[in-house]
């Protein structure tokens, strides 16, 4: 399924998440205003902003073969607020954690959940490796980092039952096939309702392979 126009991607939305539009709304208004002040998205995307951003987010919700699980949700290197925002957004009842190490952008996030009406949104001013350990139900990157250095970085925060739901653009499938053997996981790709040459990495982590977690650990750091 392909979304190629703003008014298919609102009628999308509005068919599975009727209730969240004026939340969704609010957003992209406070978007287009604070874009002008900083380069949060970049400005062509605005005129596509609910295929490109909107509904590129709220996809993965609903993408085939996972089953997203209740319980907190981890958005790291949130930025302009992609994914986690919207899934707040369109999940008022789930506690989100949105994770970033720029000043700008955590005052954005922090007044763009204020104006939406969400108390359901935790903002934290960090880098990810200095975050203190804590385990999510959910984890979700946006053009954060490489998919080997995510891991590296973030292991610590899932379990065996925690999904990871990772937007990787055309490069997806690259990434998945080039990790390597230093992780026991079941990760696929799927392909993006609002891009058809782009895919989600999802899946579930069991660790560290018994070599790589054994020279970790005697490596001292």
């Amino acid at each position: 399924m392909s979304m190629s126009a703003e008014t298919e991607a609102q009628r999308w939305l509005a068919e599975r998440h009727g209730d969240a539009m004026a939340r969704l709304e609010t957003l992209v208004s406070a978007l287009r205003a604070e874009n002008v002040r900083q380069n949060l998205v970049s400005r062509p995307s605005l005129e596509s902003v609910w295929q490109r951003h909107i509904l590129d987010s709220a996809q993965l919700l609903h993408v085939s073969r996972a089953i997203v699980p209740a319980g907190p949700w981890l958005d790291l290197g949130s930025g302009a607020g992609f994914p986690g925002l919207v899934i707040a957004a369109l999940q008022p009842e789930r506690m989100v954690t949105l994770v970033d190490s720029r000043r700008l952008r955590t005052e954005w996030l922090e007044r763009a959940a204020a104006e939406m009406g969400l108390a359901n949104v935790e903002v934290v001013l960090s880098r990810v490796e200095d975050l203190a350990d804590r385990t999510w139900a959910v984890i979700s990157a946006r053009a954060f980092a490489p998919l080997d250095r995510l891991l590296d970085m973030a292991a610590r925060f899932s379990t065996p039952e925690t999904l990871w739901l990772l937007p990787k653009g055309a490069k997806a499938q690259h990434e998945l096939e080039t990790l390597g053997a230093d992780w026991n996981r079941v990760f696929h790709v799927e392909q993006s309702l609002t891009d058809s040459s782009a895919g989600i990495i999802l899946g579930h982590l069991h660790g560290r392979t018994g070599r790589n977690a054994s020279r970790k650990r005697g490596s001292g750091r």
